[in-house]
């Protein structure tokens, strides 16, 4: 979309994600760490194989091993049991040996015959029912790699399966990235907190359960520095406090020119915006700037519209991978395929929507459908939605037609 189309000063939206990702940068530093607290944690190092795997070669069947030219009619002896954890021992001539998955194949063995393929005569000599193969059910060393092989690179977040790689290895420590620090302000005098009273003209905070949980689940250490009232004062001390004790701030609120939005000024008093103003909908007031702490550098802020949707749409496209980007990991392009819609709307002129929907594949194709209401301020819809329908500015939703749909698993991998 050609900036010609966009609202009057506001920014393109891919053009805003690609600046937040190539302002990220990466904490400094390395922390080691147990591998049962690694889970979540960035990889600060590559890290290369210390064993072959498998170690050595071993069954991958409950069965019998054996020479598979010593087969015949009359069948085969066992002469041996090889269980799980035994050491490597030879396999006497014109014998087999019972073995377990996982077992050490015997020296001089070369095929593991399934149990299910197995008949034992009275004598107790293992016959092989059908055929047999050179190499079957064998785990040969070093298949998998080989010792000095890369295991895992720097940048990578450290799931389930990553870890039981490691553990395979026998690592027991493991060296990752310092936690992002981000300081959480909300800013308004219209809001309390849940379980406060309510009067009318208050606004119960959502935003700060739902961005403290966003951060957390991106493995951040939060400070929560609470409410700040609207006055520049106060404005100023919490931003002060929060850039000296974090790596990133993020507000929500008070960033707009109104009379009563303090929170632009004390910015600019402190450091300033960068740019101000996204054509998307929601979450057209989010920006993006520097409190400039006497370095080149200053501690990136984020801020957030005071609509909950708004803001965690805000958060879903922009802060999240400028938030990656900062704690060193890889941020791939938005994940995106096709689906029809199935109703119709207006478009919004001058910005990109993303409206939340529902898929319903009933049809044998997926078809988005409205998830509720689609107001900034309206979070059910956005706590049933499955992904976002991204429209184009000035373009009208036509039932039946296809458009881009971004499912919302990808934020919270």
């Amino acid at each position: 979309m050609s900036c010609a189309t966009l609202a009057k000063g506001l920014l393109d939206l891919d053009v805003a994600r690609a600046r937040m990702i190539a302002a990220a940068e990466p904490v400094q530093g390395v922390e080691l760490v147990a591998l049962e607290q690694a889970a979540g944690r960035v990889l600060a190092r590559d890290l290369s194989a210390r064993h072959d795997m498998p170690g050595v070669d071993n069954s991958a069947m409950d069965g019998y091993a054996l020479r598979l030219a010593e087969l015949s009619e009359a069948g085969l002896p066992v002469v041996m049991r090889v269980p799980a954890g035994a050491g490597t021992a030879s396999l006497p001539e014109g014998g087999c040996a019972r073995i377990f998955t996982g077992a050490p194949v015997p020296e001089g063995a070369d095929c593991v015959v399934p149990q299910e393929r197995v008949r034992l005569d009275e004598a107790g000599r293992m016959h092989v029912v059908g055929e047999a193969k050179f190499g079957a059910n064998i785990r040969r060393r070093g298949e998998e790699y080989r010792e000095g092989a890369p295991l895992l690179s720097a940048g990578w977040t450290l799931n389930a399966a990553a870890l039981a790689l490691l553990a395979s290895q026998g690592i027991a420590e493991v060296p990752v990235l310092p936690r992002l620090k981000v300081a959480l302000i909300s800013t308004g005098d219209e809001l309390i907190e849940p379980g406060e009273p309510f009067a009318g003209g208050l606004v119960y905070n959502s935003n700060r359960v739902m961005l403290k949980t966003l951060l957390e689940q991106d493995d951040c250490d939060v400070l929560d520095l609470g409410i700040i009232a609207d006055d520049p004062a106060a404005l100023r001390q919490a931003f002060i406090a929060a850039r000296d004790g974090a790596d990133l701030v993020v507000c929500t609120g008070g960033v707009s020119v109104g009379e009563e939005d303090h929170v632009r000024p004390v910015l600019d008093e402190l450091g300033g915006l960068l740019f101000h103003g996204v054509a998307m909908k929601p979450g057209k007031p989010f920006a993006f700037g520097y409190l400039d702490d006497g370095s080149p550098e200053g501690v990136p802020l984020i801020g957030l519209p005071g609509n909950p949707v708004a803001s965690l749409v805000g958060w879903h496209l922009l802060a999240r991978p400028f938030v990656q980007g900062c704690q060193g990991r890889t941020v791939g392009p938005l994940q995106q395929y096709r689906v029809h819609a199935g109703f119709s709307r207006r478009g919004s002129p001058g910005r990109r929507e993303l409206l939340r929907v529902v898929i319903d594949w009933q049809g044998g194709h997926p078809v988005a459908l409205l998830a509720g209401g689609q107001g900034s301020h309206m979070l059910h819809a956005a706590s049933q939605a499955q992904g976002y329908l991204m429209m184009a500015a000035d373009t009208d939703v036509e039932e039946g037609h296809e458009y881009p749909y971004l499912p919302a698993g990808q934020f919270v991998d």
